[in-house]
């Protein structure tokens, strides 16, 4: 559908995705700029190097869509909140699993904005974004598993032949016979686990070097609370004698110096935080025994708490930026 004269003001759709993709990318510029100052691998360098100009070609087309819709630009983060020359904080082999963490976060976001776009030209920057990550996150993959990175998904037996579902006891997960995890079940302990474990790492790393007390004592318990997470989560495939990913808590420098402001650690793992909402989410909807949709109510809890304590963080320190909002029409019949 091409643009036409009624569609040229932005609607509310393209605002909260265009809003949302600037702040995390212009984040994300200032994070692997300081990742590349500090990497060796010329192979991790190299895809450092292709998240980065992605990153910034995000960024400028935003802008321009700002600029060509007289919209205020994000102030965003700049080079005020990175230290270039600040000591290693993690070893190369995170970068890797960072850029997919990321990645998975980017791909959801681009993913669920491209049906709700009216005009052409931002549906076709989201479809060009999204084609971008799928490249990048498949490259990535490939170093993790040339490298011996990349800890393989749980193997389940093939079915010998096709059946159907034989009583209610399939749901069951509390009380009488409990069968084994579907691989539906099995696929989303995965990866949740697989994001904590590297949402870990980062906690345990912006927790050593952040400066300010409130901000500290908030990323060492989204520290705990990870690894309360991937705990509970592995525990469900190691009944059934299924591996879970490992811990990447030595991928951590021992340094207390600060590469990052305190307002980009915190908002950083605010988003992320939001991320895990959507895949706990998102996994609990593919979920078919009552005792794991237990679990992920109960994690989904812990998360909306944590996020909510985070923004009143941001907001009392003035750090929090104001994503654009409705009319107050009820405010306004007042005046």
């Amino acid at each position: 559908m091409n643009d036409s004269p009624s569609h040229n003001q932005m609607p509310s759709t393209e605002m909260g995705k265009l809003w949302a993709t600037y702040m995390g990318n212009s984040m994300a510029i200032q994070v692997l700029n300081y990742y590349q100052n500090h990497c060796e691998d010329p192979e991790i360098k190299n895809v450092l190097a292709d998240a980065l100009k992605l990153c910034h070609f995000i960024i400028e087309s935003i802008t321009d869509f700002y600029q060509q819709d007289h919209f205020p630009i994000p102030f965003g983060f700049n080079e005020k909140d990175v230290n270039l020359t600040a000591p290693r904080l993690f070893s190369d082999e995170f970068y890797l699993h960072y850029l997919k963490y990321t990645s998975k976060a980017g791909m959801n976001l681009y993913s669920i904005a491209i049906p709700l776009m009216v005009r052409e030209h931002i549906r076709e920057f989201f479809i060009k974004v999204l084609a971008d990550t799928v490249k990048l996150v498949t490259k990535v993959n490939e170093l993790l598993h040339s490298k011996g990175y990349l800890f393989l998904p749980p193997s389940l037996p093939v079915p010998d032949k096709r059946k159907n579902v034989e009583g209610q006891s399939f749901l069951n997960g509390f009380f009488g016979k409990v069968r084994t995890l579907h691989a539906l079940e099995v696929t989303h302990l995965y990866d949740n686990i697989e994001n904590n474990v590297t949402s870990k790492a980062l906690l345990l790393g912006f927790s050593q070097v952040a400066k300010n007390d409130k901000v500290k004592k908030f990323l060492i318990r989204g520290k705990e609370l990870t690894t309360k997470h991937i705990e509970l989560c592995s525990g469900q495939l190691h009944k059934d004698d299924l591996l879970a990913p490992s811990f990447l808590d030595e991928l951590v420098h021992i340094t207390t110096v600060a590469p990052f402001s305190d307002k980009l650690m915190l908002w950083h793992k605010i988003d992320m935080f939001t991320m895990k909402i959507r895949s706990y989410a998102n996994a609990l909807s593919l979920n078919g025994r009552r005792d794991i949709s237990a679990l992920y109510l109960r994690l989904l809890k812990d998360i909306g708490l944590y996020v909510e304590d985070g923004a009143n963080i941001m907001i009392g320190q003035g750090w929090m930026e104001q994503i654009p909002l409705a009319i107050d029409r009820t405010n306004l019949h007042k005046n």
